[in-house]
C-alpha cells in the first residue's frame, strides 16, 4: 500500500512525448477522461461533449486572473546579462521575483523601456525582493505591468522547454481573462471555445473569481512528508456576486486548481479576498467543492496531490496511468480530465 502521505507516492513515469509544448486547435478538440466516482468508471471523450457528463442545478466557477508578459531580458552595471521573472507584487511597492543571473543585495538592473529594478533582499529559497523605477520614478503595479506587456515575454512553463511564440499571447489566455496579476495560466479554462462557454452559460449558474496563479504552483514537493510543504499563497478575489453564488450553490463545479483553492479557502475562513495558501491533500479533503475539471499535473506536484483529495490516492495513479496508456497530452497545453 502507497501511503498518501509520502511525496515518492506521487511520482509517475510520463513519456517526454506526452508533454503538450502547444495547443490543440479548437481548444475543445481536446481530449477529456471523464471519471465518474458513483459507477468508478472511466469514459474517453473530447471537451466539446464536456457538458454531456455536467449533471443539472450545477454552478460554474472560473478564474479570470489575466497572465502578465512576466519574463523579462536585461543586465547588470557590469554589462552581464541577466533575465527576471515577476512572481508577485508585495507591499510598499516590493516585488518577489525569481533572478536568473548572480546579483546581491543594491544590484541595479536595466531593460528595455527605461525599466530599472533595484534588489532589497535575497530569500533562502532562491527568490529575490526588488523594486522597481522608470526614469527615477515609481510605478504602481499596473503602470508596471504595462510596460512588462510592451517589453517582456509570457512565462511559459519551463517543461515546454521552448520560447515563447506570437500565438501563445491568445493561447495561454483564457477566453475571459480579465484582471492581470499571474504568471501562470489557470491552464483547465484554456480548452473553452466561444461556443462551448455560451452553451454552458446558457444552462449553468457561470461565476467569476480571481486567482493570481504564482510561479510556486510548479514549484514540486520536496519534502519527504507532505504535510512538511511550505505551502506557497497566492492573491485571491471573491466578488459579491460570486459570494452569493457560493453560498447559494447546491453544487459546485470547479474548474482548475485555483478556482478550487480559492473556493475551499473561502469555506474555511469566510474570506473573500487576501492570500490563499491553502493546501488540499488526501489529509484535507474539499468541503464545497463537488467536482472538478482540471488538466495533467507534474509527478509529486501539489496539484496532483489536489486530485488525490477528491478521489484518493491509488485513483489518481491508476486514473493517471490510463490517461498515459491513452496517450493523453499533459500539462498546460494538454488534455483534461473531469472529475464527477
Amino acid at each position: 500500500m502507497l501511503d498518501p502521505l509520502k511525496t515518492s507516492s506521487y511520482d509517475y513515469d510520463l513519456p517526454k512525448e506526452l508533454i503538450a509544448t502547444h495547443p490543440v486547435s479548437p481548444a475543445d478538440s481536446a481530449r477529456l477522461l471523464v471519471y465518474n466516482r458513483t459507477t468508478q468508471t472511466i469514459t474517453h471523450t473530447t471537451f466539446k461533449h464536456l457538458m454531456d457528463f455536467l449533471p443539472n442545478n450545477l454552478s460554474v466557477f472560473l478564474n479570470d486572473t489575466k497572465v502578465i508578459k512576466a519574463r523579462i531580458f536585461g543586465t547588470k552595471e557590469t554589462g552581464g546579462k541577466i533575465e527576471l521573472l515577476l512572481n508577485k507584487p508585495l507591499f510598499m511597492d516590493r516585488y518577489l521575483v525569481m533572478i536568473g543571473g548572480k546579483v546581491r543585495v543594491g544590484t541595479q538592473l536595466f531593460f528595455d523601456e527605461s525599466l530599472m529594478a533595484e534588489v532589497l533582499e535575497i530569500n533562502e529559497d532562491g527568490s529575490r525582493v526588488v523594486k522597481f523605477s522608470q526614469n527615477n520614478k515609481k510605478l504602481d503595479f499596473l503602470e508596471l505591468v504595462d510596460i512588462l506587456n510592451k517589453i517582456g515575454h509570457l512565462p511559459l512553463p519551463p517543461y515546454m522547454n521552448r520560447s515563447d511564440e506570437k500565438e501563445d499571447e491568445k493561447d495561454y489566455q483564457t477566453l475571459f481573462a480579465k484582471n492581470y496579476g499571474a504568471v501562470a495560466a489557470p491552464t483547465a479554462s484554456l480548452h473553452f471555445t466561444p461556443e462551448l462557454l455560451e452553451k454552458i452559460n446558457a444552462k449553468y449558474s457561470v461565476n467569476y473569481l480571481t486567482l493570481h496563479v504564482g510561479a510556486g504552483t510548479f514549484k514540486p514537493v520536496d519534502v519527504d512528508d507532505i504535510l512538511n510543504h511550505p505551502m506557497h499563497s497566492e492573491y485571491f478575489e471573491i466578488g459579491i456576486e460570486a459570494k452569493k453564488a457560493l453560498d447559494n450553490a447546491q453544487k459546485v463545479l470547479a474548474v482548475g486548481t485555483t478556482v478550487t483553492r480559492t473556493v475551499e479557502y473561502y469555506a474555511r475562513t469566510n474570506k473573500i479576498q487576501g492570500e490563499c495558501d491553502l493546501f488540499l491533500n488526501p489529509a484535507n479533503k474539499p468541503i464545497k467543492v463537488d467536482y472538478l475539471l482540471t488538466n495533467f499535473h507534474l509527478p509529486k506536484s501539489t496539484l496532483i496531490m489536489l486530485v488525490a483529495s477528491f478521489v484518493g490516492l491509488e485513483k489518481t495513479l491508476e486514473i493517471y496511468h490510463e490517461a498515459i496508456k491513452e496517450n493523453y497530452r499533459f500539462y498546460s497545453y494538454g488534455d483534461g480530465m473531469l472529475i464527477i
